[in-house]
């Protein structure tokens, strides 16, 4: 009987069972001293082959005691036969389950024999675990079947940085240059913080890229369009072979990105400062006097503008003039305030001697009852047209035209008493009218 099979390996190439008997060899039969050699299938014996073998059996026939025992023999050797010949088509079906498949994996691939059904299996039984960014080529729930080829990708994280713009991407590419094929970014002269042969591990990579693209600068009168895959406008300024001095810049932000399209001008700046004396505005103050009558108002300290030194800073921005900006200022010379008597006494409202008198006729043929009226040369003002000298010896401030009515009236009242009506040649008849 033909020694027990060896137990097959699960994945790899499996070991296959041992034959029972192989051209050219027997099974040493099973003798009263015990069972056949475990060593399996041994050589014959010499002899001329067949013919020897026939011999050997005649001769075991003509043994009396042998022939008595072979129907023993034969029950101990029909369990077996029929353990043999199950082996036999267990083996066969052992051997059809075996597939010959190719695992490619990152692009190494391997052969190997597997009993795994389908495409998920084979890869629990490798031990591999896949994510949501692998690739697996065909579906995990593909029939497996011997010649198949199984590719799996497995996804790496690159932290991508475009054209200024920062975001996280996925690539099953093993390097740079794959990676911006897959992810469909434009290299063709652009600027890559590695080489595109570099790999990229499982682990992933920092990429940073910058386009090329077309920009248009305006300067000195000047167009000019360069092609750049410069990080900031400063940068492609200079490709462009234009310089900034002093305080020039660009209608931009220097340190910002350029874009695609872009147009920018260079803005030529020159700078002075300039200083200038200008005045100071003083205050008024008014302060109550109950010593003057209501209405009477008396400058008793009159006001005086202060000086002040302004520095400003000028610009020309490419030849215009801009608004000057103050930068600086110093007081040379303080402003003094003006203070102002206001009376608060009340005004007495008759005079002795000329209550009795039309002084609304008189005021109507004078000024024709304005109080603001003033006479073509300007000399005289007011209801009765006094003249500022006179207007003043009445006790009166400022123009008699600016006082109330009351006052002039009153004014006028004391005006009479001293000199009658002649102060009014033509309608002084008025105050007895």
């Amino acid at each position: 009987m033909p020694a027990p099979q060896e137990p097959y390996e699960p994945f790899g190439r499996p070991h296959l069972p041992r034959q029972t008997a192989a051209p050219g060899t027997y099974e040493r039969p099973e003798t009263d001293e015990g069972p056949a050699d475990p060593g399996g299938p041994v050589a014959p014996p010499a002899g001329p082959g067949r013919a020897a073998a026939r011999r050997a059996a005649g001769e075991r026939r003509r043994r009396g005691p042998q022939r008595a025992e072979r129907p023993e023999t034969l029950r101990r050797l029909l369990p077996q036969a029929l353990v043999v010949a199950f082996l036999a088509g267990g083996t066969a079906a052992f051997v059809g389950a075996d597939k010959s498949v190719q695992l490619s994996i990152d692009g190494k691939p391997r052969t190997l024999h597997t009993f795994a059904d389908d495409v998920e299996e084979l890869l629990a039984d490798e031990g591999m675990t896949v994510g949501e960014h692998d690739i697996v080529a065909p579906g995990p729930h593909h029939d497996l079947a011997t010649g198949d080829r199984v590719i799996v990708r497995y996804g790496r994280p690159v932290a991508l940085t475009l054209d200024g713009e920062r975001r996280q991407v996925w690539t099953t590419a093993r390097t740079v240059d794959g990676a911006l094929r897959q992810l469909g970014v434009r290299a063709e002269g652009a600027y890559l913080s590695a080489s595109r042969s570099a790999p990229i591990g499982r682990h992933g990579l920092d990429l940073h890229v910058r386009t090329e693209r077309s920009v248009t600068f305006m300067a000195d009168g000047r167009e000019r369009t360069v092609r750049t895959n410069a990080a900031t406008v400063r940068e492609a300024i200079e490709q462009a072979g234009i310089g900034l001095h002093g305080q020039d810049t660009t209608s931009v932000d220097p340190d910002s990105f350029p874009r695609e399209g872009q147009t920018i001008s260079v803005m030529r700046i020159s700078a002075d400062e300039e200083t200038r004396e200008e005045p100071i505005d003083f205050t008024t103050e008014r302060r109550e006097d109950p010593a003057l009558y209501k209405g009477t108002e008396v400058v008793v300290q009159r006001g005086e503008k202060g000086v002040q030194r302004v520095t400003y800073a000028l610009r020309t921005v490419n030849g215009v003039k801009q608004k000057p900006r103050k930068i600086s200022s110093e007081v040379v010379k303080q402003p003094r305030t003006e203070i102002i008597k206001v009376g608060t006494k009340a005004r007495p409202t008759s005079v002795q001697g000329a209550d009795g008198l039309n002084w609304s006729a008189l005021a109507h043929c004078e000024a024709g009852g304005r109080p603001n009226a003033v006479d073509p040369s300007g000399t005289y003002g007011g209801l009765y047209q006094f003249d500022v000298r006179t207007w003043h010896a009445l006790g009166g401030t400022g123009r008699p035209q600016d006082a109330s009515a009351d006052e002039q009236t009153l004014r006028a009242k004391k005006l009479y008493v001293s000199r009658g009506a002649s102060p009014w040649p033509v309608c002084g008849r008025k105050l007895h009218g």
